[in-house]
């Protein structure tokens, strides 16, 4: 049976955390590495840290942030925002992180993922996708959720995993921040369309919703932000719930 996980995210502004609802309205939370150390010893699997302004603002992930925060880890650190080449990515896992997360910069480079992925391993190169719901599909946004590529989200992971991808990070624009749920539809396609593990994001505001995209999909780990931010829930509290109800969970 596989194992899922639980992978909070620090979404990061100006290195700090911050939250916001459909990527926008951010209010900031805190700094990095005390999140990060609580989800840990919470029971988190991995965490996400994603700097969700470094390519709008055209400027590289504050690798100091990232850094402070791998410090204080022993569970993957996951670090996206602002990587658009091969020695970017170096320099991030060079950082401390142990995966690296790409969105814009794969979408207008799709050769960028072949490369990152024989330069560092299929295991560590994430293909992030923000997606939002136009007419019958779902077409991937770049640059913070700000631009449409007009690309298909259901083919370009079925792309990206051809071209190397070890993971797709998978986040519901529609759904971001909200609290209503995961976008069942959106992930359900998207698991099925590939054969690496997606993670579920955008949506999450209850153990419930956890359980259902885990059980409705076959998403491989759920990432939650705002239940964890603001003290809803600890991870502990939804392994706890998920183990109850036959979700297998470190």
């Amino acid at each position: 049976m596989t194992v899922r996980k639980i992978i909070p995210c620090l979404d990061m502004m100006n290195g700090k955390v911050v939250k916001g609802i459909k990527f926008q309205g951010m209010k900031e939370l805190g700094d990095p590495p005390s999140f990060a150390s609580r989800y840990e010893k919470d029971g988190a699997d991995e965490v996400a840290f994603l700097d969700i302004t470094a390519t709008t603002e055209g400027r590289r992930t504050l690798l100091d942030a990232v850094a402070r925060t791998a410090k204080v880890l022993t569970v993957p650190l996951c670090v996206g925002g602002g990587i658009s080449s091969k020695d970017e990515m170096r320099a991030v896992l060079d950082a401390g992180a142990d995966k690296v997360s790409i969105n814009s910069a794969a979408v207008s480079d799709p050769g960028l993922v072949g490369e990152c992925a024989d330069a560092f391993g299929s295991e560590r190169l994430i293909i992030a996708i923000d997606a939002k719901k136009i007419g019958d599909g779902w077409i991937v946004h770049t640059h913070g959720g700000m631009r449409s590529s007009g690309i298909d989200a259901i083919e370009w992971s079925k792309r990206a995993e051809e071209l190397g991808a070890g993971e797709i990070l998978l986040t519901s624009i529609d759904a971001d921040g909200v609290k209503t749920g995961y976008d069942i539809p959106l992930t359900k396609a998207v698991a099925e369309a590939v054969k690496i593990p997606v993670t579920a994001s955008g949506g999450c505001g209850s153990v419930e919703h956890i359980y259902e995209v885990l059980t409705r999909t076959n998403a491989a780990a759920a990432l939650a932000a705002s239940i964890f931010h603001y003290g809803t829930y600890t991870v502990a509290d939804v392994k706890s719930y998920l183990r109850d109800r036959g979700v297998n969970v470190r």
